[in-house]
C-alpha cells in the first residue's frame, strides 16, 4: 500500500519569497516528524540545499537538470512524470506543476488568493498562471491547506470549494527569530522586510515616514519585485530623508535585523499568511500593519492596524509606538505569545495529520 507523500520543492530551485520559504521550512519540519514519509519534487529527495531566497538552494550543476526536467514534464511529455510519481499516496503539488499525473491523488497549498482580489497588483501571466492552477488543482484536490482561517475563507467563497476539503493550518516562523539577538546600528531604526512590489505598499510607507522626525531610521529589507521601477528609484536616490535601502538580506542575518528594531511595519494590502510580521512578534518587536486580509489574524494583539490606504494612520501609529515605550513592551509582550501558534513543527504535526486524513480515506 503506498504511504509515502511527494511535495512538490521546485520553488527551492527559483528565485523566490513567501513560497519558498513556507517550502523549505514545512519539508523540514514534516521530515523531523515523520522520518520518510516524504520526498521533495523533482527528484530532490530530501535534500534542501540551503535557503536562498534570491536564486536557487542549489549549485548550478545540481539546479538545472531539474529544472530541465521540470520544463520536460511540463511542456514535452507530461505523461512520462507518471511512472515517477505512481508509488506514492498523495502529491502535494504547486503552481510549478503543470500536469499533475492521472491516478495519483493530490493536495496544494492555498497561500493567497490575490490574483482574484487585487489583480492589478499581479502581471497578466501571474494571474493566468494562478487561475489554471485553480482549474486544474484546486477545484479537484482530495484537499486543501489554507495558511489562515482568512485565506481559507476567501478560497472557498472565490473558488466555490467544499470546506471541508480544505484545512487551516498556520505557516511558521523559524526557531532564530524566536531566539534572535539585536543587531548594532549606530542609529535606532524602524524596519521594513519584504519584496518591494505594489502589493506590499511601501510607496505609502515612505510617504508617512517623510512627515515623522523621530530620530529612527527606516531600514527596507528586500528584493526588487515586480512593477517596482518607480518605488526603486525612490529608495536608490534617497528620496526621503532617513530612509535607508538594504537590499536583498541573507536568511541568516535577517533574525538579528529584526530583532534590533523599535518597530516593525508592514502596510501590505493583502497577504495570505503574512511571514514577516510573525517573525517580528517572535522576536519581541512591535508591530504596525495593515487591518487588511489575515494580518489582523496572524497579529492578534500583539501590533496596532492600520487602514493600509491612510498615509495619516500610519504615521501616527509609527509615532505612537516609537514615543511610547510601554505600549512597545506592551505589544512585543503580546506578539511573541501569540508567535508561539507559529511553530513549524505544530505546522507540521497538524498536515501530517491532515495528510493521513486524506490518504486513508
Amino acid at each position: 500500500m503506498r504511504k509515502k507523500v511527494l511535495v512538490d520543492a521546485a520553488s527551492l530551485l527559483l528565485r523566490s519569497a513567501g513560497v519558498k520559504n513556507y517550502t523549505f521550512h514545512w519539508l523540514r519540519a514534516l521530515e523531523q516528524q515523520a522520518p520518510g514519509m516524504f520526498d521533495a519534487y523533482p527528484f530532490l529527495g530530501t535534500s534542501l540545499g540551503a535557503l536562498n531566497h534570491d536564486g536557487s538552494n542549489f549549485s548550478l550543476s545540481a539546479t538545472v537538470p531539474r529544472i530541465a526536467a521540470l520544463q520536460f514534464f511540463n511542456k514535452v511529455m507530461p505523461a512520462a512524470l507518471t511512472p515517477f510519481v505512481w508509488k506514492y499516496a498523495l502529491f502535494h503539488v504547486s503552481n510549478q506543476v503543470k500536469h499533475p499525473p492521472p491516478g495519483v491523488p493530490v493536495s496544494a497549498t492555498v497561500h493567497d488568493m490575490t490574483c482574484w482580489l487585487l489583480p492589478e497588483t499581479h502581471t497578466a501571466a501571474n494571474r493566468q498562471a494562478d487561475e489554471a492552477f485553480a482549474d486544474r488543482v484546486l477545484r479537484r484536490a482530495r484537499g486543501l491547506i489554507a495558511v489562515s482561517e482568512h485565506t481559507r475563507q476567501d478560497a472557498i467563497r472565490i473558488l466555490d470549494l467544499n470546506p471541508d476539503r480544505i484545512r487551516t493550518i498556520y505557516s511558521g516562523v523559524p526557531e532564530a527569530y524566536f531566539d534572535a539577538t539585536p543587531a548594532v546600528r549606530s542609529k535606532p531604526y524602524v524596519l521594513y522586510a519584504g519584496t518591494i512590489e505594489p502589493r506590499k505598499n511601501v510607496d505609502l510607507l515612505l510617504n508617512a515616514f517623510a512627515t515623522l522626525d523621530t530620530g529612527h531610521e527606516l531600514l527596507i529589507a528586500g528584493p526588487e519585485g515586480w512593477n517596482s521601477a518607480h518605488t526603486m528609484e525612490r529608495l536608490r536616490g534617497n528620496a526621503v530623508p532617513n530612509v535607508r535601502y538594504l537590499g536583498y538580506v541573507p536568511e541568516a542575518d535577517m533574525p538579528g535585523l529584526f530583532a534590533g528594531a523599535t518597530a516593525f511595519v508592514y502596510p501590505s494590502l493583502y497577504e495570505g499568511f503574512g511571514f514577516p510580521v510573525a517573525q517580528a512578534m517572535a522576536a519581541r518587536v512591535p508591530v504596525v500593519t495593515s487591518n487588511a486580509s489575515c494580518l489582523p489574524e496572524v497579529a492578534g494583539a500583539g501590533a496596532l492596524t492600520v487602514d493600509p490606504r491612510s498615509e495619516a494612520e500610519l504615521a501616527a501609529a509609527l509615532s505612537r509606538v516609537i514615543g511610547d515605550a510601554s505600549l512597545r513592551r506592551s505589544l512585543a509582550a503580546a506578539g511573541r505569545e501569540r508567535a508561539e501558534l507559529y511553530r513549524w513543527e505544530t505546522c507540521a504535526r497538524q498536515s501530517i495529520a491532515w495528510f493521513r486524513e486524506l490518504t486513508e480515506a
